[in-house]
C-alpha cells in the first residue's frame, strides 16, 4: 500500500479493493457491511426517518474532532431531531489524490469510534478519488435511517404559546474551534468543538415526555437561525433571555475580538427543545443528567406575539429582534 492515495485507488481495481479491505471493512465490520454487495438489505417496520448530508469542513482535523466524527454526529443528530432512534448509515468518500493514507486511517478510526458510541452501523458506502486540486483533501457524504417510536410526533411546526425553549449547553464552540485551527489562532483557554452524537440524550428525554413538540440542532447559522426556523415553521413568536444563554468565556472573547455574535456561530453537539410547560422541568432535569446536556437551561418561551420572529431580552433590559443569519459567517465549518 502506498503512503498516499493514488488515482488508482478509485479505479475499482486491485488498489480499490485493497483500500476497502484494509482500512474500511475491519474498522466498520458488521454482518450487513461484510457481504460487500452493491446495497445493504435491511429489515425494518414502523415509521422511518431518513436523512442525508455532506461534509466539506476545512481543516479536516480540528480541536475536539475531525471530518469523520463530524459526519457521523451530523447524520445521527439529524435523525434524532425527528425523535428517531438512528440505526444505519451509508458512507461515501471523495478523496483528493495525494491524501496521506495515515490521515485516511485516522478519519476512519474516528468514524468507527463515533458510530460505536452512537450505536449505529455503517452498512454501505462508496469511494471516489479525484485529481489533485479537484477537492480539498477529503469530502464525506452520509445518509442515515432511523425508527421513530410510537406516539412521538416532532416537527418545527408544532411550537405552541407557553412552550418552554430549552438549550442543551454552551453555544459557538464548534465554529470557533474550526476557525481557530484554520487561522492558527490560540486562546488562553483552548476551545474544542462540541461535536457529539445526541441520540441517547434525545432517547432519555422522550422517556420522560413523549409530548416534546420540536427538536433542532443549531448547526450552520447557529442558535439564532434555528430559532427563526422554528418561529417561521410554527407561525409563532419566540422570546429568549440573553442572560440564560451559556457561552464559555473563551468563545465570547474570540467573538468579541473577531466581530462575531455567538448566536450565529455553528454548533455540532447541541440541541434546542420546545417542550410544553408542564413537562419542561422534568425534561430539563433529565437532560442535565446526561454528559451532553449537563449545562442545559430554559432560555425562553414560545409566545403568540410577533409571529415568525425571535425577540431577545438583553441583559440591559432592552429587547432586540434576532434575525436569521444573512450571508456566510464562517465557511467550511461542516
Amino acid at each position: 500500500m502506498e503512503d498516499k492515495i493514488l488515482l488508482a485507488h478509485g479505479s475499482g481495481g486491485k488498489l480499490s479493493h485493497d483500500l476497502v479491505e484494509k482500512y474500511f471493512v475491519p474498522l466498520l465490520k458488521n454482518p450487513l457491511l461484510d457481504k460487500l454487495d452493491d446495497s445493504a438489505v435491511l429489515e425494518l417496520s414502523g415509521r422511518l426517518a431518513f436523512t442525508t448530508d455532506s461534509y466539506v469542513v476545512s481543516p479536516i482535523f480540528f480541536p475536539g474532532g475531525d471530518i469523520g466524527k463530524l459526519a457521523v454526529c451530523g447524520t445521527v443528530n439529524d435523525l434524532s431531531m425527528s425523535g428517531a432512534a438512528p440505526l444505519y448509515l451509508s458512507l461515501a468518500l471523495v478523496i483528493e489524490e495525494g491524501l496521506p493514507v495515515a490521515d485516511l486511517q485516522r478519519v476512519m478510526t474516528s468514524i468507527q469510534k463515533t458510530a460505536e458510541e452512537a450505536g449505529v452501523k455503517v452498512v454501505t458506502g462508496d469511494t471516489k478519488v479525484v485529481n489533485r486540486g479537484s477537492a480539498d483533501k477529503l469530502f464525506i457524504n452520509t445518509a442515515g435511517i432511523g425508527l421513530i417510536p410510537a406516539g412521538v410526533d416532532i416537527s418545527g411546526s408544532k411550537a405552541r404559546p407557553g412552550d418552554k425553549v430549552i438549550l442543551s449547553g454552551n453555544i459557538g464552540d464548534h465554529g470557533i474551534a474550526v476557525m481557530s485551527q484554520r487561522e492558527g489562532l490560540q486562546f488562553s483557554s483552548p476551545v474544542e468543538s462540541d461535536c457529539a452524537p445526541l441520540n441517547k440524550l434525545v432517547s432519555e428525554m422522550l422517556k420522560v415526555s413523549s409530548r416534546i413538540n420540536c427538536l433542532r440542532d443549531p448547526t450552520r447559522g447557529g442558535l439564532a437561525s434555528t430559532l427563526n426556523e422554528l418561529a417561521n415553521q410554527s407561525g409563532m413568536g419566540i422570546r429568549i433571555e440573553e442572560d440564560e444563554i451559556p457561552v464559555q468565556d473563551a468563545v465570547r472573547a474570540a467573538c468579541e475580538l473577531l466581530g462575531y455574535d455567538p448566536l450565529y456561530v455553528a454548533n455540532e453537539g447541541k440541541l434546542v427543545a420546545v417542550v410544553p410547560e408542564p413537562d419542561a422541568k422534568q425534561v430539563l432535569a433529565t437532560m442535565r443528567r446526561n454528559q451532553y446536556g449537563a449545562r442545559s437551561d430554559i432560555i425562553g418561551k414560545v409566545v403568540g406575539e410577533h409571529p415568525g420572529r425571535v425577540v431577545m431580552s438583553t441583559h440591559l433590559g432592552a429587547s432586540r429582534v434576532v434575525d436569521m443569519l444573512v450571508g456566510e459567517l464562517l465557511p467550511r465549518i461542516c
